[in-house]
């Protein structure tokens, strides 16, 4: 007769089986996939906080609180602003039908 031990979970399995614990992450990890992506448009482009700020039409402390993660919800029309700053589109995707936002 065989047993079969069942691996102990993790400290993270265990913290995201829990739906509250679970939500917060994906929200905080959202959050930090967009000022990730600021910095590597930032990067890419090499373009400093106030050039930036100047070229989307905000402030630099607006550019700065969503480079830091300390904005937690950014307007789409600040998001859409900066990435035309950065020579990007927005585009809504279904299938094979885009928009361009």
């Amino acid at each position: 007769m065989t047993t079969t031990k069942k691996k102990p979970l993790s400290t993270y399995e265990r913290f995201i089986q829990d739906p509250k614990r679970r939500a917060a992450l994906e929200k905080e990890y959202k959050e930090f996939i967009l000022s990730e992506l600021l910095l590597a448009l930032m990067e890419s482009d090499e373009i400093s906080v106030r050039k930036l700020a100047k070229e989307a039409g905000l402030s630099a402390s607006v550019i700065q609180s969503i480079r830091s993660g300390e904005q937690e919800d950014i307007r789409l029309s600040n998001f859409k602003n900066i990435a035309e700053a950065c020579g990007y589109h927005l585009v809504l995707e279904k299938g094979k039908e885009k928009i361009l936002i």
